[in-house]
């Protein structure tokens, strides 16, 4: 598919008026041969809402942040060609919605991916979990073309988040909410001091949080939101068994995935996961809730995920 050309409207904090009414008129002016399909709102997230368009699609619109605009045609331009080798299902870009008078935005309709996003129903078989999360990765993780985008910072030497993991943990830990933030550091000192990638960039989907991971019947349905999708290392990714993944699994999950990790980039996946669940708490402990997408269901996940990796350190 060839991006559009579009312009990012500057200066957009927040966008309220987000209906069903709105939605039924931008699909009756561009794609009208989807307009009378029923409509059903299936998410607010941090960048967009989510509706179910009929059966089989979805619109996603932005509401909050200027970047998603850009996000949105990241994933129009490039995961439909990734989609056919991934074993879980994603929300296929099917059309572009262009900016116009009545909504000054780019906007998407995909696939719809069924399942309930693991923070609200968390995986509950470990050992099918893992093997599953294991083997999208390993599909995933192929050599990314040239012109691939960029982690904007993820995917680059880790030492690079020494003053945003600093920040979350002082003001977790001021808080209380971090049991032992010496050993959390040191997890993250480690990880830091680890040998960086020296492979090919690989497809990295960027923010593997349990938001956007789907579940059903207590394993991983369908994974969404790819608008970070980048190319890097691919320990980026591999910290989300630490975050998403029951007790006792992560080790199945390791031994699943191909080709197997070695110890230095295990040793940065343990800080890429220190970092998701630092956020995580941050977003779900600390009243952030009014963000768009701001939830106290990512709470519990960046707690367990921390005592997972401080269990794994003794």
């Amino acid at each position: 598919m060839t991006p559009p050309t579009t312009s990012t409207p500057t200066h957009i904090t927040h966008i309220t008026d987000i209906t069903e009414d709105l939605i039924r008129e931008l699909l009756r002016h561009q794609h009208p041969d989807l307009a009378d399909r029923s409509l059903a709102l299936g998410a607010r997230g941090w960048d967009n809402q989510v509706w179910r368009l009929g059966d089989d699609l979805a619109v996603r619109l932005p509401w909050a942040t200027e970047q998603a605009d850009a996000l949105l045609v990241k994933e129009y331009t490039w995961l439909p060609r990734l989609a056919p080798r991934l074993p879980l299902e994603v929300p296929v870009p099917q059309r572009i919605g262009e900016p116009s008078e009545r909504f000054p935005r780019t906007w998407i309709v995909t696939t719809w991916v069924p399942g309930e996003p693991a923070d609200r129903a968390p995986a509950t078989r470990g050992a099918e979990s893992a093997t599953a999360l294991a083997a999208f990765l390993t599909a995933l993780h192929h050599p990314a073309p040239d012109e691939a985008p960029d982690g904007r910072g993820r995917g680059g030497a880790l030492a690079g988040t020494a003053e945003s993991f600093t920040r979350q943990l002082a003001s977790a830990a001021e808080r209380g909410l971090v049991p032992d933030p010496d050993g959390v550091h040191a997890i993250w000192a480690d990880a830091a001091a680890a040998p960086p990638w020296e492979g090919p960039r690989v497809w990295l989907h960027g923010d593997l949080h349990p938001a956007n991971i789907l579940t059903e019947d207590g394993t991983f349905r369908g994974v969404i939101d790819f608008g970070d999708l980048f190319a890097g290392d691919p320990a980026v990714d591999l910290a989300a068994a630490w975050l998403l993944l029951p007790d006792d699994a992560v080790d199945v999950f390791h031994a699943s995935y191909r080709p197997a990790p070695d110890a230095a980039t295990l040793r940065r996946a343990r800080g890429w996961a220190v970092l998701r669940a630092l956020s995580c708490i941050d977003i779900g402990d600390a009243g952030d809730h009014g963000r768009p997408g701001g939830k106290p269901t990512w709470g519990p996940p960046g707690h367990a995920s921390l005592r997972r990796l401080l269990r794994a350190r003794t």
